[in-house]
């Protein structure tokens, strides 16, 4: 790879890592995952920066990133590994409530199959349009759709999120 193609490499990560790294973390759900699944990813995408001329490179990784968490759930290689550190991601007393909703959202997320997840978390969180997020499942729109309609409808029913419900029919 020359000079130039490596700092456009550079610019490239430097603009989209925080939003990838969002998007690794709510594939995974764990911090130490999400660097994992964004590193190898990238390092794909790295391998293939000038061979191929990608296009669009957030959309590239992603998809990498969506594929590898799918062969991880296969695998069941994701529920076996526990960060050794996970006692020095301890907060403060003041984040316990945000910490105990992103809990919340992230086990009923966890319910969801993987394709949905992947919907899910490309559609709403990265608020990708339809046809982006089936490009980069390598699904049709209607697909996405599908996936979409029936995850947030198990989501509305996650005993995870019930406290959640009960608080914003309430009007907190």
């Amino acid at each position: 790879m020359d000079g130039a193609s490596y700092e456009s490499f550079e610019d490239f990560i430097t603009a989209s890592a925080d939003r990838l790294m969002r998007t690794a973390f709510l594939l995974t759900g764990n911090r130490h995952a999400a660097e994992d699944l964004l590193q190898g990813a990238l390092e794909r995408t790295y391998q293939r920066w000038d061979r191929d001329r990608i296009v669009t490179p957030e959309a590239y990784v992603r998809r990498v990133m969506v594929n590898a968490a799918s062969r991880r759930w296969r695998s069941r290689q994701f529920f076996r590994e526990v960060p050794l550190d996970a006692a020095a991601e301890k907060a403060d007393a003041s984040s316990a409530p945000e910490l105990g909703l992103r809990d919340q959202v992230l086990r009923a997320l966890h319910e969801l199959p993987k394709r949905q997840r992947a919907v899910v978390v490309l559609r709403y969180y990265d608020d990708l349009p339809e046809a982006a997020v089936a490009e980069i499942l390598g699904c049709s729109v209607g697909a996405v759709k599908s996936h979409a309609s029936r995850a947030l409808a198990r989501l509305r029913t996650s005993q995870h999120l019930g406290d959640i419900r009960v608080r914003s029919e309430r009007g907190h």
